[in-house]
């Protein structure tokens, strides 16, 4: 929508595109609505390099600013593999001083107005607050998996192939192009991982020494297959003894494998590394193939969160972008108050090869709102889960059966890291 100032209170708060001299007052600000807490050096200097000002928003009261929004340019994995365009929403904060002044409600009508006029069907984001979202038509569309493993208790059976992979440590930023190679070769196989553009394969390597809080420095390990790598694991150890007992602790950043020997080969190393006896995942998918792997999965502490948030910006051209698990043919009757060019009834015909949604006078099958369309997006929830809850309501027998099989995902999606 260009860099046009509009007034957000027409006494004194102005909204506008930010400016890239202002980015250090514009973090600051941010900063100080997430509690004031100081980052480090590096921390700061990656953010700032990443930001793109250009389509970052910021409140300003006087020479202080008092709001602020991004939007990076990603490019998302939907069902059907496809790589589909999508603002990744982030840095969204209010001042204290400014709460319940509709500043924020400013900047999410005006971001959603600038996707849209940049052709972005899709908005994401990941919520530090996740009841704030729902009321701009976002939907929960994919949950991260944690857990806590006892790995002296647990054990792993392997797959054959296992013993031919060889392991072998690297220093981090030494092979981050050969690990960034087997993180792009894994994102058109799974909805919700992000093909990542230049300056992000640096953000899995951020390590400031400040927030290791009695870790080691990150480590790597790489497996290979007649000298390719075909597999990696980036993680801290956090020494810890007990009446003279190690009882330390792993903690895994990310893992990525192209087969499954060198995904078992990975794991395996994990759980036997020396003088550690738990193993902590913080972000994994929650059909991760390591729960087939285990002896006891009662002993892995496992736990779900939501993770990202899907919104529909182009309804038509979002649910065009994607395939479908089985054939359907069916009318939507939707509600989006806050994008109102979403609103009325919209036919879905498609299948795993390609689909059409267009507007329609037909009669609807199922009704339901923008924010339930962009939680069965991704496939990690089905409509019929949905309408249980009220959320969506069935006007022709079997058509959500229909529909929340078409949607389904074969894997389950997954955001591998923030933003």
């Amino acid at each position: 929508m260009g860099t046009v100032a509009r007034n957000t209170r027409a006494d004194r708060t102005e909204l506008r595109v930010l400016r890239r001299d202002e980015w250090n007052t514009w973090y600051d600000a941010l900063i100080t609505a997430f509690g004031g807490t100081p980052e480090s050096a590096e921390e700061r200097e990656l953010w700032d390099g990443l930001t793109e000002v250009d389509r970052s928003l910021g409140i300003w009261d006087g020479d202080a600013c008092v709001g602020t929004a991004g939007a990076f340019s990603f490019r998302v994995t939907v069902p059907g593999g496809a790589s589909v365009p999508a603002a990744g929403v982030t840095m969204v904060s209010v001042a204290a001083t400014h709460r319940r002044r509709g500043l924020l409600t400013s900047m999410m009508r005006r971001q959603l107005d600038d996707v849209r006029s940049w052709g972005e069907p899709l908005a994401v984001l990941t919520a530090s607050e996740p009841a704030i979202y729902g009321r701009f038509g976002y939907g929960i569309a994919t949950l991260r998996g944690s857990a806590e493993i006892d790995t002296a208790r647990v054990r792993l059976t392997v797959p054959p192939g296992t013993e031919d992979v060889r392991l072998r440590y690297a220093d981090p930023g030494a092979v981050r192009e050969q690990c960034e190679a087997v993180y792009a070769r894994q994102v058109a196989g799974r909805p919700g991982m992000l093909a990542r553009r230049p300056g992000w394969e640096n953000l899995p390597l951020l390590d400031p020494e400040s927030e290791r809080q009695g870790t080691s420095p990150l480590q790597c390990v790489i497996a290979e297959r007649e000298d390719e790598v075909v597999g990696y694991a980036r993680y801290f150890v956090k020494p810890e003894w007990e009446d003279s007992v190690p009882k330390g602790e792993v903690l895994l950043r990310d893992l990525e494998a192209l087969d499954p020997a060198a995904y078992a080969a990975l794991w395996r190393f994990l759980f036997g590394i020396d003088l550690t006896s738990k193993l902590s995942l913080r972000s994994r998918p929650v059909d991760d193939s390591w729960q087939h792997l285990v002896s006891d999965l009662r002993r892995c502490g496992l736990r779900q969160q939501d993770s990202l948030h899907v919104r529909l910006v182009d309804l038509g051209a979002a649910l065009e972008a994607r395939t479908y698990q089985t054939p359907v043919d069916v009318v939507f009757e939707v509600e989006d108050a806050f994008c109102p060019w979403n609103e009325g009834r919209w036919r879905l015909t498609g299948d795993a090869k390609g689909a059409s949604c267009k507007r329609t006078e037909e009669p609807a099958d199922l009704a339901l709102s923008v924010r339930e369309l962009g939680s069965v997006y991704l496939g990690g929830f089905s409509l019929a889960s949905l309408a249980g809850a009220g959320r969506v309501r069935e006007l022709r027998a079997g058509a959500l059966a229909e529909a929340s099989l078409a949607f389904a995902s074969a894997v389950a999606p997954w955001l591998p890291h923030g933003f």
